[in-house]
């Protein structure tokens, strides 16, 4: 009863392999190399190649493969890459597990709260509908081919990530240089909600869903407390002990410099609360955004 894990050597992929293992469970990660022991499968995502074998009787399959948002601008070729490595990978798994006699009991797969679009400053939960925008459409395709496991009595979750704060890279590690530097200044109105989550609450809340059967659908991940980006800002710079500058980045500057992501991924706003984590019994970590930094950091 292996829980089987995609996109293991990614940023939040690591450590949630190792919370599981550290919990017991055994992993076996989906590889695109030779394997190196029986912990390890091959595939080949962009090849549509995958042993069904490998998923048959498993726990739990946690997909989290898919290229990296905010790595490089948005070139055309770029966003058919950000499309093709979520949906057919996500294809390609439950196509494999729909001709099983043991299909896995439940598939978790990785989403992002891009799916809600801009919503301002609106308290959003899971009810909310699909946005508008490049990243809420490569969402809702992204949620409808996991879903689809649920047509052979698969269990299907998508986890709505929000800003994961880890001290191993991703959006906090790209801003750490340029706070540390006393560089940090708020993006655009600053007035634009963020909506985080610790990385320890993202793995935690991650085995929560893998383990609680009563949550099906859409669950976001992020914290209770979102906080404005003006507010994430002083908080930050706060936390590396440096002070903050005081005039904005204006919002034509970055879309100059970084083109399309920064008008869907830093600009729009996110108040996004965990409703379904809540109800369902889970207990935050961290609820304070100075709190997690300070642990992160």
């Amino acid at each position: 009863m292996a829980i089987v894990v995609t996109g293991a050597s990614g940023l939040l992929g690591g450590p949630l392999v190792e919370a599981l293992r550290a919990g017991g469970e055994r992993v076996v990660t989906l590889v695109r190399r030779e394997p190196r022991g029986p912990d390890e499968a091959r595939w080949e995502p962009r090849a549509g190649v995958l042993d069904p074998a490998v998923l048959d009787g498993a726990r739990a399959v946690v997909h989290l493969a898919g290229a990296p948002i905010a790595d490089r601008r948005w070139s055309a070729d770029y966003k058919r890459e950000l499309v093709r490595s979520r949906v057919d990978s996500t294809r390609l798994l439950v196509e494999a597990m729909r001709g099983l006699e043991r299909p896995p009991a439940t598939l978790v797969t990785a989403s992002g709260v891009d799916f809600y679009g801009d919503t301002g400053d609106e308290v959003v939960d899971e009810s909310r509908g699909k946005g508008e925008g490049f990243l809420a459409e490569l969402c809702e395709r992204w949620e409808r081919e996991g879903r689809a496991a649920g047509e052979f009595g698969v269990r299907a979750a998508q986890l709505r990530t929000g800003l994961v704060l880890s001290r191993r890279g991703g959006a906090l590690g790209r801003m750490l240089p340029i706070f540390r530097a006393g560089l940090g200044a708020p993006l655009g109105s600053g007035k634009q909600f963020w909506s985080w989550i610790s990385e320890d609450d993202w793995v935690q809340a991650t085995i929560h869903v893998v383990k609680n059967r009563d949550l099906v659908g859409p669950v976001n991940l992020t914290s209770p407390t979102p906080v404005t980006n003006a507010e994430f800002t002083r908080t930050l710079g706060r936390a590396v002990r440096r002070a903050t500058m005081p005039i904005p980045v204006p919002g034509f500057a970055l879309r100059l410099g970084l083109g399309e992501f920064a008008q869907e991924g830093l600009l729009p706003g996110h108040r996004i609360v965990p409703d379904k984590l809540v109800n369902s019994g889970y207990g935050f970590a961290h609820t304070r955004l100075g709190d997690a930094l300070r642990a992160v950091l």
